[in-house]
């Protein structure tokens, strides 16, 4: 049994990716066939049962659930857990999951700094793990680990509290499940630029399952506008923010801003009265929503996951990806002081796209 634990529908959009991949895999449909259960693959795989521990932001669990039906029609198992459904949830959680992380021969994870995540991984001898993408996280992952360094979120301080000193123990238990040893490999399965340590396999993610899938998408004249957490995660000030997106808007004529499942509705509000920008909240992961169209001729976007996913999801269309720098004077003062650096890196490192300077 391979057994793959999702929290965001990015994670799962990856772990069809990696699905796909894998050697031998197969389409049993023409890709210009629209997707459906009808025409779904059935990718020669061993058994995978995808284990969804579902958020409570409603944004998360709407799009989770599109994801979710997707891999049901790929025809893998999808395991709907209300992990975090009250205080009694997690113990029921993994009580219920424990004889499928004993039988597992292989776990796939998306986010190896969830503590949930580390804390399933404390319970299971699997031989084989393999880590897929969740975001620009993934680089900061693989860098710490290479570092010998603990894992703590790139827009965190790194402080220890109550919380954080309680699950130290599960911290270091679970780093050791992720690094390689004799008894077990490791893959890193990414479209992101890491340098891995020695022993660590790195398996490019190209967005192969999403082209066979969806597209080619309509192109339209303009420029769309792709959202970030920025704001909520404490690392820039939101009136800077207001300003830049409205500064890119009128530069390059964008009129659809994308958001981020995670942006506040008051933001997304603001957004709209103060830019003119039509808000969009997409139902699916923007990588599938680009490809499916239509989409911009211009996609422009602050450092962020979709500069390095969306040119290889949207290879061969013709749309162009530009990415805008963040300026220092945007960075709240409570902003980790690794946050500048780190989103430097997002941007110096990705391919096929435009570079954009910060807006005046």
């Amino acid at each position: 049994m391979n057994l793959a634990f999702v929290e965001s529908p990015v994670q799962l959009l990856n772990v069809l990716e990696w699905a796909h991949s894998r050697p031998g895999a197969t389409l049993d449909r023409v890709p210009s066939q629209p997707a459906g259960p009808a025409a779904a693959a059935r990718l020669p795989v061993a058994e995978l049962t995808v284990v969804v521990l579902s958020p409570t932001d409603p944004m998360s669990r709407g799009q989770l659930r599109r994801m979710a039906e997707l891999a049901r029609d790929e025809g893998f198992t999808v395991r709907w857990q209300e992990a975090r459904g009250g205080t009694k949830a997690p113990l029921k959680t993994v009580r219920e999951l424990a004889p499928m992380l004993h039988r597992a021969e292989r776990i796939v994870i998306g986010d190896p700094f969830s503590r949930y995540v580390q804390l399933l991984l404390t319970m299971t001898g699997s031989r084989d793990l393999t880590i897929v993408d969740d975001g620009t996280a993934t680089m900061e992952f693989v860098a710490q680990l290479a570092r010998g360094e603990k894992l703590v979120r790139w827009h965190r301080r790194g402080r220890r509290g109550p919380r954080e000193l309680v699950l130290a123990p599960v911290t270091f238990l679970a780093r050791r499940r992720l690094t390689p040893s004799r008894s077990r490999q490791v893959e890193v399965f990414t479209s992101m630029p890491v340098e891995p340590p020695p022993g660590i396999t790195v398996t490019a993610n190209r967005f192969a399952w999403t082209r066979s899938r969806f597209g080619p998408p309509k192109i339209t004249r303009g420029a769309d506008l792709v959202g970030t957490s920025l704001v909520e995660t404490g690392v820039v000030d939101l009136d800077q923010y207001v300003e830049a997106v409205a500064a890119l808007a009128r530069t390059h004529g964008a009129t659809r801003y994308f958001a981020h499942r995670r942006e506040s509705s008051d933001k997304l509000h603001r957004l709209a009265v103060e830019t003119g920008l039509e808000i969009v909240r997409p139902d699916l992961p923007l990588e599938l929503i680009a490809r499916r169209g239509p989409i911009g001729r211009t996609v422009l976007s602050f450092p962020s996951t979709v500069v390095h996913t969306l040119p290889l999801a949207l290879v061969g269309t013709g749309v162009q990806v530009a990415v805008c720098d963040i300026a220092p004077e945007w960075l709240r003062d409570s902003a980790s002081p690794r946050a500048q650096g780190f989103l430097a890196g997002v941007t110096g490192t990705a391919r096929d796209v435009q570079r954009l300077p910060a807006p005046a």
